[in-house]
């Protein structure tokens, strides 16, 4: 495995170099981030299906566990438990639209990946940079378990253990564990871990941030710089039931799917649950007694147990509900936990939105009203009450808007229709609307998906690396 730690130690090397003007270094964190024995244990696997170019570069790079779809190439990496999923990227002649420019491309959009160590780490959308709006490029940079990078190209960043970077171009910045950025580009920033940022310049900006001590229980890093906290016990508690999905090649499908609805190969389904018409269920997705009602969805890394979603429910990658009745349209934003028990159930009322990175660990039952925006931390209902809005009387605000940890100022009325705006766009690209074969969506599409499996090096200097390899139609 000598050439797998040097390249791992090239790659830190990088994104050091690209932080050292924030004083940031890589190497605790890096230390204890991968297992370097299981790189060769896991295969790594890619879709084909007629709805999205093949193009698979792979050179000089480690993909144990890892997921591609559509267009990539991957160099000097290492990728452990990854989802490439290119299902979103621009195509040949699309016309892409930044500020008061419309730019039509030249050529299918593509991921770019370099010089980049990404563990269970999420990257989708596609890039939303007007100067490069054909290459999703991901250099010079380190995310930790559970990141989402989504349609947020990175040029020397280092993000922790369930950060979310959305529809934002960044580069040389550190994203704190569980931060949520939504800023549309940000330079030499050193964000804190537990803040919850959107920012449209001259529109509005939200701002939230976690009470450190509070944040510690749902998610730390060890002296060690390793992952802990509720959260990540949530996760592992789990992790077995995937180990199935991997290891056995032929699995029973489940015969009460609807034809419209998909649920993904390596996704975890247990019994009891019921899924209706228009759903999409991902990769690494796990549900357990639960009703996902018509058009619901569950996306990667999504936890879905002992609860209903009556349907229309987005439940964004990585959300985590448990012990939740969601009425119709309720929409779970990036790596929300939602942890009601059975003597503190959570009700969400219809059309309400739960903000990314949102925390409602329920000490007694919870209801939210229709039509509401909720963030931060919520256990009880004064913290209900604190970090929520009705979504009326959020668009009505202009100018500033202070509640315990969140300052919001700018226009409200934009806020609320940016996020309704964004919730319709993801059902529709999702197929929640398919009907007598019209507004078909991912949903549907994946039906019509196969997967073939890369092995790597298993002996050897070059053991856990893969061959150099390009597949093409």
């Amino acid at each position: 495995m000598n050439e797998l730690i040097r390249l791992y130690q090239r790659i830190v090397q990088r994104v050091n170099i690209n932080l050292r003007e924030l004083k940031f270094d890589v190497n605790p964190y890096a230390r204890h981030l991968i297992a370097i024995d299981q790189m060769k244990s896991s295969y790594a696997f890619y879709g084909i299906t007629k709805d999205h170019p093949l193009d698979l570069s792979l050179e000089h790079s480690a993909l144990a566990g890892s997921y591609f779809l559509g267009k990539c190439k991957v160099k000097d990496s290492i990728l452990y438990k990854s989802d490439i999923r290119g299902d979103e990227l621009k195509r040949e002649n699309d016309v892409f639209r930044s500020e008061d420019f419309s730019i039509t491309l030249t050529t299918d959009e593509a991921f770019d990946i370099q010089d980049s160590a990404l563990i269970k780490t999420l990257v989708h959308n596609f890039s939303h940079d007007p100067e490069a709006p054909d290459c999703f490029m991901i250099k010079d940079t380190l995310a930790m378990d559970y990141a989402n990078i989504h349609g947020a190209p990175s040029d020397g960043c280092f993000l922790g253990p369930f950060a979310t970077v959305d529809l934002t171009t960044m580069r040389d910045c550190v994203i704190g564990s569980y931060s949520y950025i939504q800023a549309g580009e940000i330079t030499h920033l050193s964000i804190e871990p537990g803040t919850v940022w959107i920012n449209k310049p001259g529109k509005f900006n939200f701002l939230y941030k976690y009470p450190k001590e509070n944040l510690k229980e749902y998610i730390t890093l060890s002296p060690d710089k390793v992952p802990l906290g509720e959260m990540i016990d949530f996760i592992e508690a789990r992790e077995d039931h995937f180990q199935r999905v991997f290891d056995v090649v032929d699995l029973e499908i489940m015969d009460s799917i609807p034809e419209s609805s998909s649920l993904d190969r390596y996704a975890v389904v247990l019994p009891k649950t019921e899924i209706a018409e228009n759903v999409l269920i991902s990769q690494r997705a796990y549900i357990e007694n639960s009703s996902l009602g018509k058009g619901s969805n569950a996306q990667e890394n999504c936890l879905i147990i002992d609860s209903t979603l009556e349907g229309y429910n987005v439940s964004a990658h990585g959300s985590k509900i448990c012990g939740a009745h969601l009425k119709k349209g309720v929409f779970t934003g990036f790596n929300s936990f939602l942890h009601g028990k059975k003597e503190c159930p959570i009700t969400v009322g219809p059309g309400s939105i739960i903000a990314p990175h949102t925390i409602i660990d329920a000490k007694q039952p919870l209801t939210i009203p229709s039509n509401h925006i909720v963030w931060g931390l919520i256990r009880n209902n004064r913290e209900l009450n604190e970090n929520s809005i009705s979504l009326k009387e959020m668009a009505t605000i202009r100018g500033g808007l202070n509640r315990g940890n969140m300052y919001f100022e700018g226009n409200g009325q934009l806020f609320v229709k940016t996020f309704k705006d964004r919730i319709h766009h993801i059902l529709e690209a999702n197929g929640a609307f398919f009907k007598e074969g019209e507004n078909s969506g991912h949903a549907q599409r994946n039906q019509r998906l196969s997967l073939n499996t890369i092995q790597p090096f298993q002996f050897g200097d070059r053991e856990g690396m893969y061959p150099t390899i390009r597949i093409l139609p």
